[in-house]
């Protein structure tokens, strides 16, 4: 469905922010983007989206496709178009309008009764929400924007549905609520979903496939269960290693300058 061939993502004109990238995503899969702060992942999820002009950046090479069409190019409301929705870390919501007007904007076109419907169904996924239905979307908890955001991201009803660090700064809790309707959307509305997540424990218990991305480039790819057996991931992005013992920093950052795949 979504394929990134070898893209090329340049800030100002001199930062090259991602380097020969490619994924895919395919019907009805999760897959997880993983890596360290400042790895290029959120650059990439602009590069897909077209979000570029207002971040002073430009796809220098390579091609994005949905499905036989090529999107690179193309303008934000064009990708939109062709099915592709990014909620951006901290939900991307409009902090002054409250939590019903929100999903009103994501029911722009509809008529009156598929508005009523479509909020309808929100509440039945988040019943937290209606109580605070007239709320400013800025007052609500960091879990109750991340439900909105998702909420008013249905209601647009994408093919494809990108997350850009949806349980950053969430209690425990919440991040395991989360991520159940995560994979809830995936399993009952057969929504195609790219995560890119700090948690990748988390991630990579919904996800089916990931990608490891380090200084701009994806390095690693594999199924999510094989991911998660891999010593090397089990080490640095799991926190654990032969014996199951949390490591230290200095551990973590001496195994960043061994691993293999950056030889």
């Amino acid at each position: 469905m979504l394929k990134v061939q070898n893209i090329e993502l340049v800030y100002s004109d001199v930062i090259n922010a991602v380097k020969s990238s490619s994924l895919q995503v395919s019907e009805g899969q999760i897959v997880t983007l993983l890596g360290p702060n400042g790895a290029g992942k959120t650059s990439l999820l602009r590069a897909i989206s077209g979000i570029l002009r207002s971040q002073n950046a430009e796809i220098t090479g390579g091609e994005v496709y949905m499905g036989d069409t090529k999107i690179s190019g193309l303008s934000p409301e064009e990708i939109f178009k062709q099915g592709i929705f990014l909620i951006p870390e901290g939900g991307g919501l409009f902090e002054d309008l409250t939590t019903q007007e929100n999903l009103r904007i994501g029911l722009t076109n509809a008529s009156g009764s598929q508005v009523k419907e479509g909020i309808e169904k929100v509440w039945k996924w988040f019943p937290n929400l209606e109580k605070r239905a007239n709320i400013r979307a800025g007052y609500l908890s960091g879990g109750e924007q991340q439900m909105l955001a998702l909420g008013r991201a249905m209601l647009v009803r994408p093919k494809i549905l990108m997350l850009d660090e949806p349980s950053l700064g969430l209690a425990p809790l919440i991040v395991e609520e989360l991520f159940a309707f995560i994979k809830r959307l995936n399993s009952e509305e057969g929504l195609s979903i790219l995560l890119v997540e700090q948690n990748a424990r988390k991630a990579l218990e919904v996800a089916s496939y990931g990608y490891i991305m380090e200084n701009g480039k994806i390095v690693f790819d594999a199924p999510a269960v094989e991911l998660v057996q891999d010593k090397e991931i089990q080490e640095f992005y799991l926190g654990t290693g032969k014996e199951e013992k949390k490591r230290n920093y200095r551990e973590v950052k001496h195994f960043k300058r061994k691993k293999r795949w950056l030889s």
